[in-house]
Parts: structure tokens; C-alpha cells; sequence
């Protein structure tokens, strides 16, 4: 398979981007997922149909935690005073521990209670509707904090922590810097092993650590340069009394989940044991991209939670608010609206559950479907969390009402995790990958290989250069009722590899820089992925229930063949952008706002704190003394002691 970096036209610079890409995510996996799959023009049904199921043992353990949760979280738990105090009381936190919720994916064998990734989401899902901010410290701890460690630690490192961390120890994340945040291989913190081998010495910084500043353990980022010369991401578990750890701010006030802590701490000159090392030396990329993909799902939980309370409660609302003589949901936009929301919270929670599944199940090539998951469920839930508050109109907007606080709670999702706008070009760029270097290799074999490659040639210049769609794929294991809507999606799966080869021949090397067209051909994909997953669940539904599942039933089924009309049109639309579109002037508006920027003075504006330009440290002075301070200090106690 011919190499893209070696591709005509590609700057040295992109090269070089590449080859980092390449050497972050680590070779391709063998068999490749049902993302790429699709790029390639196929469905494989074997990985989506039926719908993934939780056996009935696990499924009733987490029916029966499910509900004493709720219990909690309606009649106990502070949302409003978390949110408006910032700061989730100790209090919370270890009711969570008692429930078991705070080490619920750890093994029993270590005092958790073992349970899968589709069952732990579920109640991540359940805490967001109550409470995005607990939700957050929830998956922060176990979907990267102490996730490492179940993954990747040695047997007598689970012994010695994860006890703890399933009973009364909170971790923490260590990735992002001030000069790091979705580049995760540009980490500035350093480690290096003592002369006599028993110690890293561990010196830098991190910053949005969530509960660092009362948490028991940090799982580290750390740049190490290996013997070969080379520089590689090393992963250490500290903790907060080792000497020379300063958490040097405990928090800063946030728009929304603002009863989560994200900790900013400083390592100087910090003996780590050898004993913490946590994997190998050199593969720290590999651990933080594996736990991504847990945490990028349990993001998705919270939000859909936060999404279809706000759904349910604008619904009520519509219903019972009258203006002009008539309930607001007479009206057929306020209809429009809530037609939109059950469709897309439906597809949400499809996708989300058809991604645990196949996490659940150890499926190989996952970070294609996991990055997409959290994109797609962040940006629909926000969407579903708009209209609700649209819908209220405003009360929405009051701060005791908690529509408003799931707005505010919700717009991060769209950032952390993988930002959305990075996120597409690496959907575009990871999931089309192996077909566009297949492609490349095509078009440069020498002529004598070529004759040896007509049955894989002719089928291609059909497509490329006569513009012959190839077959559409089949989709036969779904309920006959809906094979019509199987038959839209495979046909729109054909177009889709048909458009990302012509997109490809016709950009070429250039496509590389360009993110919109790249956006553009990620979002069909998206929406392919979400009517598949949609389909996938809505026929495990009607399995389930015939026609007889009663309201709940019929608006799901209603809203799942709503989305399959709205994702078609979407692609469609994309389609067309594809050729038709305003990328010219748009770049010239972009360029012309820039240089006008260039004529304001930096002092007017806040800027990057660690900026590579001039005007590193001459941007405005942010002013927070009106702003509720966090005490910071480089000796706390342990989380575990009761002080917050």
C-alpha cells in the first residue's frame, strides 16, 4: 500500500504531520472498523446488526443501581448548590462511593463492581440529567483517571490503588498543558530516570486536570527521551505529597459545569518510583489515546442525559404553556422542534450504546467510531438543548431553572475530548486513510504492475473517470418493515465512497489543508454512522416490541424514521457543498478580518499565555478580582481525609 507522505505535492510540513499522526495512533489495525469500512463503500452487518445487548445478570445489577441513584439524584443530591457554590460537597462524593457509582468498571476483585462500558454509561447518562457537573467528575475519575491504571497497570499496582480508587480516592487526568491541548503529542512536562535507575525525575506543568486539586492520584504526561535519541510520551502515576508537586490553582470560575474543579499543577524536580511507571517507557500516547476512547463515550452519556431531560421538560412545557388561547404546541415550528429533539436524541442514544457495545465487545479498530460518537452526540445534544430552551423561551433562561444550567453545562462538550473542529479532520483524515493510499498506489504503480491490477483497476476508473457508481451494498438482517429505509441508507453509503474518490482525485495533494471539504465528506460519514446505528436500534425495538410497546414506543419509532429523513437530507446538502459552495469568498473574508486584526493592539486582548509570537505576555490583564477565588498551595491533604 503506497505511503501518503510520499505523495506529489505534499509539503514538508504536512509530511511531518503525518508522520507524527502515524507514529501517535500506532500502526493500522488488521481488521478494519465498520467507519472505514464505509468509506470504502461497504456495510458490514455483522458489526452492527442486531443492536449490542447487556446479558440479563449485568443488566439487572444496573436496573437495580439505576434506581437508587435516581432516588438520590431527585430528592438528595444539590444540583442547584453545586452549580451556584461551585464546588460539589465531600459529602456527594462519598455517597457516590458508598453507591458503588465511583468504582462501578472496577473489578470486584479490587472493591469495585465490575461492571461493563454500556452499563457504567447508562448511569453516566442518568447523572446527567440531573447534574453535568457531577457527571463530569464522574467520568473524569473513571473513564481516564483511574482507567489507566485498570488497563495498564501492573498486577501489583491494581492491588495497591485500585481498592482506593473504587472506595474513597478520586484521580485525575494529566494531559493538557498551557501550550497542550489537542496536539497530545507536543507535551513540554519531561521525566528522566535517575542514574541509578529507581526514579523519574518529572518537571513541567499541566493545567485543566479535573478534581486534581482533591484527588489521590495523577495519572502524568510526560515527554522522555529514549535511548535511541528520540523523544516519546511516558505515563506516571503521582500523587499530591510526593516533594515538589504544587497544585497551584485549584479551579477558575466556568460558564457551565462549574462545580467541577480542573486543577492547575506544577512538577519540579518530583521523584517518581519506579514502581509508577504505568505501561512501558515511550507509550504514554498509547494509554491516553485508549482511555480517550472511554471518556469521549462517557462524555456522550452526560450530554445525552442533559439532552433528553431538556427534551422532556420543553415537551411539558409546550404543552401546558398557552399563548394567544392556544399550548404552544399547536404550532407547527414549536412542532418542528420537538420533532427534532426525539429524533435526535433517539439517534444519540443509538450511537452512544452501539459505541459501549462495541467497546463492551474489545472490537480492534474503535477510535474512528468513539471520536465520532462523542462528535456527533455533542453536537445533536447541544442542538436538542437549543431547541429546548427555545421552546421555554424566558424561563429558560432563569438560573433556578435547570434548562439553563444544562445549556451551560452542555457548550464544553463541543471542546474538551477532541475538539469538533479537530475531530472532523481526523474522522476524515483516520477514516479514509486506507482507501486513499490504496488509491495512491493505484495511480503510481509502474505500468507493468498495473496490468497485473485490472480487476481492481476497472472497477475504480469507472468511478473516478465515467463517473459509474459501484453496487450498493447489502443490508438484509433488519426487520422487513424496514427494509426501505436499509435501502435509502445503502444507496447513500455507495454515493458516499463514489464522492470521496472523485473529492480526492480532484484536490489531490491540496485536499490535505483543506478542512472545510474535509468537514464536508466527515459529516456524511457522521450521518451514515447515525442513521446505521438508528436503524441498528429500531430494529432491536420492533423485535422487542412488535407495535405493542405503548407512547414511549411510538414516539421513539416515529423519531427514528424522522432522523433517517433528516440525515438524508443533511448528506444531500453536503453532497452538493461539495461543488456548489461559498469556500472562495470565505476565505477571503477570513483573510481580510485577520488583517484588520493585525492593526489592533494585543493590549486590547487576552492572549495565549505561552504564545510562540511577539506578543507573548502583552495581551490584556484578565481581571478576576470580582470572581470567586479557589485557595491554591502546593501541600494538600488527601481527598480521602474529608477536605475539599
Amino acid at each position: 500500500m503506497a505511503d501518503l507522505k510520499t505523495m506529489k505535492g505534499v509539503s514538508e510540513k504536512d509530511r511531518k504531520l503525518i508522520a507524527e499522526a502515524e507514529a501517535l495512533l500506532g500502526p493500522e489495525p488488521e481488521s478494519m472498523g465498520f467507519i472505514k469500512n464505509l468509506f470504502w463503500g461497504r456495510f458490514r452487518e455483522e458489526m452492527v446488526l442486531p443492536f449490542p445487548q447487556v446479558n440479563a445478570e449485568e443488566s439487572a445489577r444496573c436496573d437495580q443501581l439505576l434506581a437508587e441513584l435516581e432516588e438520590y439524584l431527585k430528592n438528595e443530591h444539590p444540583a442547584i448548590e453545586v452549580d451556584q457554590q461551585q464546588e460539589i460537597p465531600r459529602w456527594v462524593i462519598d455517597r457516590l462511593f458508598q453507591m458503588g457509582v465511583l468504582g462501578m468498571t472496577i473489578p470486584k476483585e479490587h472493591g469495585g463492581l465490575g461492571m461493563g462500558i454500556t452499563s457504567y454509561n447508562r448511569v453516566l447518562e442518568m447523572i446527567g440529567r440531573y447534574c453535568g457537573s457531577t457527571a463530569v467528575m464522574v467520568s473524569a475519575h473513571q473513564s481516564i483517571g483511574c482507567k489507566a491504571i485498570m488497563l495498564f497497570g501492573s498486577e501489583e499496582q491494581k492491588a495497591l490503588w485500585l481498592p482506593h480508587l473504587a472506595k474513597d480516592w478520586l484521580s485525575a487526568f494529566c494531559l493538557s498543558e498551557p501550550n497542550v491541548g489537542c496536539d497530545a503529542g507536543g507535551q513540554e512536562t519531561t521525566c528522566e530516570l535517575t542514574p541509578d535507575g529507581q526514579h523519574y525525575v518529572l518537571n513541567g506543568e499541566k493545567k485543566w486536570a479535573t478534581s486534581a486539586a482533591i484527588s489521590s492520584v495523577f495519572t502524568v504526561m510526560a515527554n522522555q527521551k529514549m535511548p535511541d535519541g528520540k523523544t516519546k510520551v511516558t505515563a506516571l502515576v503521582c500523587t499530591p505529597d510526593m516533594e515538589g508537586v504544587d497544585i497551584f490553582e485549584k479551579n477558575r470560575s466556568k460558564c457551565g459545569i462549574r462545580g467541577t474543579w480542573q486543577g492547575r499543577l506544577r512538577f519540579t524536580n518530583v521523584k517518581v518510583p519506579k514502581f509508577n511507571l504505568l505501561h512501558k517507557e515511550g507509550r504514554g500516547l498509547n494509554v491516553a489515546l485508549t482511555c480517550l476512547n472511554y471518556g469521549r463515550c462517557t462524555l456522550s452519556a452526560g450530554m445525552l442525559g442533559g439532552a433528553r431531560r431538556a427534551m422532556d421538560q420543553a415537551v411539558k412545557w409546550a404543552q401546558t404553556r398557552y399563548q394567544f388561547g392556544d399550548p404552544l404546541s399547536d404550532k407547527e415550528l414549536v412542532k418542528q422542534r420537538i420533532a427534532n429533539m426525539a429524533a435526535l436524541v433517539y439517534a444519540s442514544d443509538a450511537m452512544l450504546y452501539m459505541t459501549t457495545g462495541m467497546l463492551d465487545r474489545h472490537d480492534q479498530d474503535i477510535m474512528v467510531e468513539t471520536a465520532l460518537c462523542k462528535c456527533f452526540v455533542s453536537e445533536m445534544g447541544w442542538r436538542v438543548v437549543n431547541d429546548a430552551m427555545q421552546i421555554l423561551g424566558g424561563e429558560s433562561y432563569m438560573t433556578e431553572n435547570e434548562v439553563e444550567r444544562i445549556f451551560r453545562d452542555s457548550r464544553i462538550n463541543l471542546i474538551v475530548e477532541g475538539s469538533n473542529d479537530l475531530m472532523w479532520s481526523f474522522i476524515f483524515a483516520y477514516g479514509g486513510k486506507q482507501l486513499g493510499e490504496w488509491m495512491l498506489g493505484v495511480r503510481e504503480a509502474p505500468m507493468s504492475r498495473k496490468l497485473g491490477m485490472v480487476s481492481q483497476l476497472l472497477p475504480l476508473a469507472a468511478e473516478v473517470f465515467l463517473g459509474i457508481r459501484r453496487r450498493a451494498p447489502q443490508i438484509s438482517r433488519v426487520d422487513p418493515s424496514l427494509r426501505p429505509h436499509a435501502d435509502r441508507l445503502a444507496r447513500l453509503i455507495s454515493e458516499f465512497t463514489y464522492q470521496f474518490k472523485q473529492i480526492s482525485k480532484r484536490y489531490d495533494a491540496s485536499i490535505m489543508n483543506r478542512q472545510v471539504v474535509q468537514a464536508r465528506l466527515a459529516f456524511i460519514a457522521i450521518y451514515l454512522h447515525g442513521w446505521t446505528c438508528t436503524l441498528s436500534k429500531l430494529d432491536s425495538d420492533l423485535r422487542a416490541h412488535g407495535n405493542n410497546g405503548g407512547a414511549e414506543f411510538a414516539r421513539d419509532k416515529a423519531a427514528a424514521i424522522h432522523f433517517f429523513d433528516l440525515a438524508e437530507l443533511e448528506i444531500q446538502k453536503l453532497f452538493r457543498e461539495l461543488y456548489y459552495n461559498a469556500d472562495d469568498t470565505m476565505l477571503k473574508a477570513a483573510e481580510a478580518a485577520m488583517a484588520f486584526s493585525d492593526t489592533q493592539p494585543a493590549s486590547d486582548f487576552v492572549i495565549p499565555e505561552k504564545t510562540p509570537t511577539e506578543f507573548r505576555g502583552k495581551g490584556r490583564k484578565v481581571d478576576q478580582s470580582a470572581i470567586k477565588q479557589f485557595p491554591g498551595g502546593s501541600r494538600l491533604e488527601h481527598a480521602h481525609s474529608g477536605q475539599g
